[in-house]
């Protein structure tokens, strides 16, 4: 299986990498990205991008994939409804367009969010749900995940710094949470496991709740 993940050095993508590189069955890793990962392995290959919005310029880079994992993502906290939706429909809308003119048999997985909805009132919901409804639409193995709290595992770092101070003190209180609350909470390489699984064998529904990601 070959793959590639969109946002890999975020705290998501960098579980799904990690799991990725570990899988047996995956043979080539594409990340498609700003700034390198700086991890180093034979399976791993990068391709730097100007504009997620415009894949046009490594459109034949992309080609052959089995899979695509999008992780790319940025908090809502402070940003305009316009900005968000740069970032969360209008950057994972290219990547599945183009993908969808390469290979319509694509497994593309998008990383969404627990409490996602197109008719919610918070901005970022709205976003995210158009977002998923869309990919969905357009492809026919397209997926959406919607992962609770996730606890970094195994180094993983978030970009956001206010993230990791919260992850940091919460890590003691993940076994607790997840004994009383496993259905909102997960890790990073767990939810790497998940996706990857989904490519391999798919899903009965294409909305994937943190559940169901377990």
């Amino acid at each position: 299986m070959r793959v590639m993940i969109f946002g890999a050095t975020g705290m998501v993508g960098q579980g799904v990498l990690r799991e990725a590189l570990l899988a047996p069955d995956v043979e080539q890793v594409l990340a498609v990205i700003r700034s390198p990962t700086g991890v180093h392995h034979p399976k791993l290959r990068e391709v730097k991008v100007a504009d997620f919005a415009d894949l046009t310029p490594v459109r034949d880079e992309l080609a052959g994939y089995d899979a695509c994992f999008y992780c790319l993502g940025v908090s809502s906290v402070g940003m305009s409804e316009a900005d968000y939706t740069r970032v969360s429909y209008d950057y994972p809308m290219a990547a599945a367009r183009l993908l969808a003119e390469l290979n319509p048999q694509t497994c593309f997985v998008y990383v969404s969010g627990a409490g996602t909805n197109p008719q919610s009132r918070q901005m970022w919901a709205r976003v995210k749900g158009r977002t998923e409804r869309e990919v969905i639409e357009l492809l026919p193995r397209g997926y959406a995940v919607r992962p609770g709290f996730i606890q970094p595992t195994h180094g993983v770092r978030s970009k956001t710094r206010w993230y990791n101070a919260i992850y940091t003190a919460t890590a003691p209180l993940t076994p607790l949470l997840e004994r009383t609350a496993p259905k909102y909470v997960t890790t990073t390489d767990r939810l790497g496991r998940a996706m990857l699984q989904l490519a391999r064998v798919g899903f009965p529904r294409h909305i994937l709740e943190n559940v169901d990601l377990r």
